[in-house]
């Protein structure tokens, strides 16, 4: 294998962003899905606490479980038999235990009720067509019980994109709209409700109308008022989902990529915009999302970003405006020197190396610094889409 180059590296390290493509980039944390969980264990059974949670000699929080009927396969400890458990709060009732597939490896165990543990006995296989198994879950987003309707997202967020679009008809668009319309629900990923209903707009006509307007309006209000709130990158996101390339001009009509729009709007309108090149080139044409990208070189909240996502994206012809910030934006803050610094040894155009040349000149110390800050992936400047 051939050695990378210094510039290959710096893409390799500053530029390599993890990849948007799953489904639920504005979810926020999720746990792994129950019915991987599942699978994967040797066993699952009902079981019952049956003493007092302690923390064992590594400091992780155990507590001995009863078996009392199995789920899925079964394992020597038998029913009516006792395992210790790791757990992450004590159980106090019923709970899902998951056995070790390996002689001498740990059980865990979740608290539960009768309906998660039928959700857990019921769900899908893991190894069952994707699209099938998302439409099973999709019906139990709206599920009355908070376990089982947690667990229906955490399948979203580990989907392909690509199964979500295909699965959107099993979505509920009103319960959709109406979470979307609560910019403070609690506990409620908006992001990934606004860009579900984004897909059921852009599959169903008669939902279409209903559904961008609700997220052109939604945007337009909180935009202006400048202030955070949970899930405006996913109804940017929604919106370009909606409709395609004109859902983008009508966030640059409303001056979302505009230096005067609010800095934490444009970085969330940054997240949508990465998610919208990832997984959306067949309705917008990845040269006019770089495009919408680079006009948010200009502000101080997304401008290392902005050089970041260009540079992943390839894209070159921002190299005198990019240069430009290092005097500029770029005095007062690291983070963009080193951004800078990374694009332009990254790019293959002659005035790159050019700059390059020339800020050396001017201060070779910063622009080395700079460019080291640059090869180490840990300081790269990124942000992750918002979460909700």
């Amino acid at each position: 294998m051939h050695a990378l180059r210094p510039a290959a590296v710096i893409v390799a390290s500053v530029f390599a962003v993890p990849s948007l493509a799953a489904a639920c980039p504005f979810c926020g944390v999720v746990t792994e899905p129950l019915a991987a969980r599942r699978d994967a264990a040797g066993a699952v059974a009902v079981a019952e606490g049956a003493g007092e949670a302690r923390r064992d000699d590594s400091g992780l929080l155990v507590e001995p479980l009863r078996l009392r009927q199995w789920i899925r396969g079964e394992s020597g400890d038998g029913v009516g038999g006792e395992v210790l458990a790791r757990v992450d709060s004590p159980i106090r009732g019923t709970a899902v235990a998951f056995g070790p597939r390996d002689h001498g490896g740990r059980w865990s165990g979740i608290p539960a009720d009768e309906s998660l543990i039928v959700h857990v006995a019921t769900a899908p296989r893991t190894d069952e067509p994707a699209v099938q198994r998302l439409r099973w879950f999709a019906k139990r987003l709206t599920h009355p019980d908070p376990a089982v309707a947690d667990d229906a997202l955490a399948e979203f967020a580990a989907a392909d994109f690509a199964d979500v679009q295909a699965a959107a008809d099993a979505f509920d668009a009103d319960r959709l709209r109406a979470w979307v319309a609560e910019p403070h629900g609690p506990g409620k990923p908006r992001g990934f409700y606004a860009l579900a209903l984004g897909l059921v707009a852009a599959g169903d006509p008669a939902e279409r109308a209903a559904a961008v307007e609700l997220l052109r309006t939604t945007i337009a209000a909180e935009a202006a008022a400048d202030d955070f709130r949970a899930g405006f990158d996913g109804l940017a996101a929604g919106l370009l989902v909606a409709e395609g390339e004109q859902g983008l001009a009508m966030l640059e009509a409303m001056g979302l990529l505009e230096p005067r729009a609010g800095a934490v709007v444009k970085r969330q309108v940054l997240a949508a915009l990465r998610f919208a090149w990832e997984s959306l080139a067949e309705t917008i044409p990845r040269q006019k999302i770089t495009e919408a990208t680079a006009r948010l070189l200009a502000s101080p909240s997304t401008a290392a970003d902005a050089v970041v996502d260009l540079a992943r994206y390839r894209y070159w012809a921002a190299t005198d405006e990019v240069a430009g910030l290092w005097e500029t934006l770029g005095a007062d803050d690291p983070l963009i020197r080193r951004a800078v610094a990374g694009y332009l040894a990254a790019s293959p155009q002659p005035e790159a190396a050019v700059h390059l040349a020339r800020l050396r000149r001017e201060d070779r110390a910063a622009v080395e610094s700079a460019l080291e800050a640059a090869r180490s992936p840990l300081a790269a400047p990124q942000s992750a889409p918002g979460r909700p």
